[in-house]
């Protein structure tokens, strides 16, 4: 039941935060659009659109969509699922040595011959008990610790698979953004291009121009040809990546389609505070930490073994018949005559060996303090990760306002050009100069996005707030909080 109640909070706040994303990621950069169609092509274009889609159907999915999807379906969360129903069977076994073991037996059966003082046959059924009950164990406290513990290691093991697949759903949900986007940058940067080149080709076949500027600009287009296929090859790899993060099989159902625009967003980081505070958030320190806690208790249990332990039984029988013969007696007064119960104590102690020799002691320390040395390198490479991550956010704003300012200033260029080209004053091989320098720059622009949405992922992750994101009232983000 707390199972099912903590996956569900964590549904709500990535529901939350991803419907934050959603709003603000349809506010994202708006392509080009490029050339205005002519009605019967657009209609024609329309049709081609309608019958693809018949044929080939997708599927656009939200942010909120994907990480529900990947909490529900993801094949790792599954088996980490799976693996805290095991751990409570395993705490089971662990708390054995605590409890009492008790049996019951009912022998049944005839008794028939002869013997002084009694003749004929004669039906008997015997009941015996037995319980037997441990006094003294050193291993029994390190045992319950360890029967704990094991449940709290499936439960952060758990908590590690929802975070790393649900960071890898998110990742691959802005790279496919990035790629269709810069897809479609590269698209229209082709078109324009190759829109110089049969200028220039014309302009050289009248004796306008030389063969150095027709081959330049075939060049520049030849060059854009393999970008803009690597672009749609990282689209589909990132397709690919969602669909297996959300669990669909891409050979029974169309793979997903990412809706939504990168959008940058800033953000305010107080690197002290959110260190202090990963080291004891983050999952998987807790699951290093429960490693080593789970390893001294196995080290200690195995010690206990060298201790003496001491244990209580009570024997009891229930006779309802008397007169019946015991097993291989030979008189009277060996025979059942009621019901009885008897009681003893008894101790063991293992002396020979204190398990510094046999080296299973020894075996156990060591896995401990490998442990505790995994988990110190962990707790270290935060103090390291964070700062690193806050600096190259820093980096990337500050590149993303150069590039901004850039594609603004770009943008009106290209108009200005444009608007000299209806009044005569400009060409239009200059105005597709002017524009193509455009969309490399607006190609810049959406890198820096992208990278920053990137970095605010591995910052979500590494100060151990995933499930926590944006401001409602401010709209901003204040990963202070």
């Amino acid at each position: 039941m707390k199972l099912s109640l903590k996956l569900t909070a964590q549904s709500v706040a990535v529901a939350l935060w991803a419907t934050r994303h959603e709003r603000v990621g349809r506010m994202g950069l708006a392509l080009p659009t490029g050339k205005r169609l002519q009605p019967a092509v657009s209609v024609h274009i329309f049709v081609l659109i309608l019958i693809a889609a018949f044929a080939y159907p997708t599927s656009a999915v939200t942010l909120q969509e994907v990480l529900r999807t990947t909490l529900e379906r993801n094949p790792a969360i599954l088996e980490a699922k799976a693996g805290l129903e095991q751990a409570a069977g395993k705490r089971l076994v662990f708390r054995s040595i605590v409890w009492p073991d008790f049996d019951v037996l009912v022998p049944a059966g005839v008794q028939y011959g002869h013997r002084a003082g009694e003749s004929g046959v004669k039906g008997f059924a015997v009941g015996r008990g037995n319980l037997e009950q441990t006094l003294f164990n050193m291993a029994v406290p390190p045992s319950l610790r360890r029967g704990d513990i094991g449940v709290l290691i499936a439960q952060q093991q758990l908590n590690v698979a929802v975070v790393e697949q649900l960071h890898g759903a998110r990742l691959a949900f802005y790279a496919a953004l990035y790629n269709r986007s810069l897809e479609s940058i590269r698209d229209e940067q082709l078109k324009k291009l190759q829109e110089n080149v049969a200028t220039q080709k014309n302009r050289f076949e009248a004796g306008l121009a030389d063969r150095g500027a027709f081959t330049s600009a075939t060049v520049q287009a030849d060059e854009l040809v393999p970008q803009m296929e690597g672009a749609q090859r990282a689209y589909r790899e990132a397709q690919l990546n969602l669909a297996q993060a959300m669990g669909i099989d891409p050979g029974k159902s169309s793979l997903p389609e990412p809706e939504g625009e990168l959008k940058f967003v800033p953000v305010r980081l107080d690197v002290d505070a959110e260190t202090g505070a990963a080291l004891q958030r983050r999952v998987d320190l807790k699951l290093a930490r429960l490693f080593v806690r789970a390893a001294n208790e196995d080290q200690r249990i195995i010690a206990a073994d060298y201790y003496p332990a001491l244990v209580g039984s009570i024997h009891g029988e229930w006779v309802p018949v008397s007169g019946i013969h015991r097993q291989e007696s030979t008189s009277k007064t060996q025979d059942f005559i009621g019901s009885e119960i008897k009681e003893k104590a008894a101790y063991t102690w293992r002396v020979i060996d204190n398990g510094k020799v046999g080296g299973a002691v020894l075996r156990a320390r060591a896995a401990r303090e490998e442990n505790e040395l995994t988990c110190r390198k962990l707790e270290a490479n935060v103090t390291r990760e964070l700062p690193r991550i806050a600096n190259d956010i820093q980096a990337i704003a500050a590149r993303e306002g150069s590039l901004a300012s850039a594609t603004a200033a770009a943008e009106e260029s290209a108009q200005t050009v444009k608007e000299n080209v209806a009044t005569g004053l400009a060409s239009q091989f200059e105005y597709r100069v002017t524009q193509n320098g455009f969309l490399r720059t607006k190609s810049g622009l959406l890198d820096a996005i992208y990278q920053h949405n990137v970095a605010l992922a591995e910052w979500d992750r590494a100060t151990g707030r995933y499930f926590q994101f944006f401001d409602q009232a401010s709209g901003a983000r204040d990963s202070s909080k």
